[in-house]
């Protein structure tokens, strides 16, 4: 169980200053468990306890899951400072100050990228322990043929002597341009570079699906919405 501060509380679930929180508290706003308590530093236990501000009963949630499309121009981190990054994509009705995205795409790479403040989570995802499978849109300067499906599928290794793990190409039959890769970890620009060891360049590259989760198709780029129950369950078993 987690107990914390009432005020601490209020400020995690809502996004909320501590300040407004024990102004709020002060002026007999809050109630717990139906009683009016009025000392922001009463203990209260966040699973258990009925909080409600202004009548408005708080669903408390210890970490919030949320699914980006993410878009072309912006940094997959929590603060740059003169740039924008997906974290200030989040709506003020999802965000959380401790936000941070799961690994990351590349700034001119789009697709699906989870933001979370879960560090076990976020730990997960990225381990090439977790095998979880990233899969990619990729659209080439190049035709690709047999032989990358055959280097893929071996295990390439990078220009600089890494050894990537063995994974997975499919080539489109419209378009030999058009291609999807699954990796099983998440290296530093790793597409790129294992096609840039093929001698093919990267036009376009849009994560399509992290483990059984895909994008959801109705989210535009630089949309996200929080992330189901049971696709937290498919990603984090």
């Amino acid at each position: 169980m987690t107990v914390c501060r009432l005020d601490k509380f209020i400020s995690s679930q809502l996004n909320l200053p501590r300040s407004v929180c024990r102004k709020l508290i002060a002026r007999g706003a809050v109630t717990v468990n139906g009683a009016v308590l009025k000392k922001p530093e009463e203990k209260i236990t966040a699973e258990t306890d009925e909080v409600a501000v202004g009548g408005e009963a708080i669903r408390y949630q210890k970490h919030v899951y949320i699914m980006m499309n993410k878009p072309k121009g912006v940094l997959s981190a929590s603060t740059d400072k003169t740039r924008k990054t997906v974290v200030d994509l989040v709506p003020p009705a999802l965000f959380r100050r401790t936000l941070f995205p799961v690994g990351r795409l590349d700034r001119d790479t789009t697709g699906l990228l989870i933001l979370t403040d879960d560090g076990d989570f976020a730990h997960y995802v990225i381990s090439p322990k977790s095998h979880l499978k990233k899969r990619y849109r990729v659209l080439l300067d190049a035709p690709a043929d047999a032989s990358a499906v055959k280097a893929f599928r071996d295990g390439i290794t990078l220009a600089d002597g890494t050894k990537c793990m063995p994974a997975e190409l499919e080539i489109s039959q419209e378009n030999p341009y058009l291609v999807f890769a699954t990796i099983y970890e998440g290296k530093y620009h790793q597409i790129k570079r294992m096609f840039g060891t093929l001698g093919l360049g990267v036009d376009e590259l849009h994560r399509v699906s992290i483990g059984e989760v895909s994008l959801d198709e109705n989210l535009r780029e630089g949309d996200c919405r929080a992330m189901k129950n049971d696709e937290i369950s498919l990603i984090y078993k």
